[in-house]
């Protein structure tokens, strides 16, 4: 892959476009999701012509009501990434979304920190478009029915609600973790994901927590729409379950003012446009261990 200055899609050049109608027409709802083999040269062969670098993309046929940045934190998941962008490219096209796709990778071999990478992967999308809706996304789960909108609500949105290892239903209450989306003012109003939650565990409780300390409440489609296929996999190096998460949750409305958006580092150490993504490869100052 090489690297590519920023692009936009292009205007559209119909005359007389109206908005997006609230309901999409093209949408067919549930899905056969599959992971066979796919190389990323099939996965492109598959993507529509109107995808352009960098994975974003603009309905032509009408106005989409919201500018989406789709994140998604990510080290060393490439053939998940296949799946993902396989399946998610074409829905997000039926749903008529004005969207990017933003795979922010962590870079070098120190512990793991979803919850930052999805702190730079906000920051990263806004230098390039002025979005305000934004979906944090893991790569190894896929929507088995397109009417679930990869779009923003009134009130932060748990979309993998129904996921195939938990049997289709909810584990707890309340969660929020998996894909979820929130718009520009919702984020800055928690100020982002914690950037202390290094390994496993914990940053979904925070961020559930940051909500609710804010007055706001989660909401989500139904068990069917909701429904997500997972890509079996066995848990990362370097991400394994940290016994110091779970504790940090009992300060989250002490420190969650200073700590998030407001308080990130990191360093921009490769970015490279892909018909497919934006790869963005970050040092966000990792523990060894």
């Amino acid at each position: 892959m090489r690297k590519m200055e920023s692009e936009t899609p292009k205007p559209s050049t119909l005359l007389n476009v109206g908005p997006c109608p609230t309901n999409p027409p093209k949408l067919v709802g549930p899905l056969l999701v599959g992971f066979q083999t796919l190389t990323l040269d099939q996965v492109k062969e598959h993507a529509s012509p109107a995808l352009q670098m960098g994975g974003r993309y603009k309905p032509q046929e009408c106005i989409s009501p919201q500018k989406v940045a789709i994140i998604i934190p990510f080290r060393n998941r490439h053939e998940h990434l296949k799946h993902w962008l396989f399946y998610l490219h074409p829905i997000l096209q039926r749903q008529q979304v004005d969207y990017g796709v933003y795979v922010i990778n962590q870079h070098g071999e120190g512990v793991f920190n979803r919850a930052k990478l999805m702190n730079v992967g906000y920051v990263e999308a806004l230098k390039e478009y002025d979005y305000d809706c934004f979906v944090f996304s893991d790569v190894d789960l896929v929507p088995m029915d397109d009417r679930n909108l990869y779009r923003c609500f009134d009130t932060p949105r748990h979309l993998a609600v129904a996921v195939d290892k938990f049997n289709f239903h909810l584990p707890y209450e309340t969660i929020f973790g998996g894909v979820i989306s929130l718009s520009k003012e919702q984020f800055l109003r928690i100020n982002g994901f914690s950037n202390t939650y290094w390994g496993w565990g914990g940053e979904d409780d925070d961020i559930y927590k940051r909500i609710t300390f804010r007055g706001m409440h989660i909401s989500r489609p139904d068990l069917i729409t909701g429904k997500y296929k997972m890509i079996k996999h066995h848990r990362d190096l370097h991400n394994e379950r940290n016994p110091k998460n779970p504790n940090k949750l009992h300060h989250t409305k002490r420190t969650m003012d200073k700590d998030g958006i407001n308080s990130l580092k990191y360093t921009v150490k490769d970015v490279v446009k892909d018909k497919m993504y934006t790869f963005i490869t970050v040092d966000i100052y990792a523990p060894a261990s």
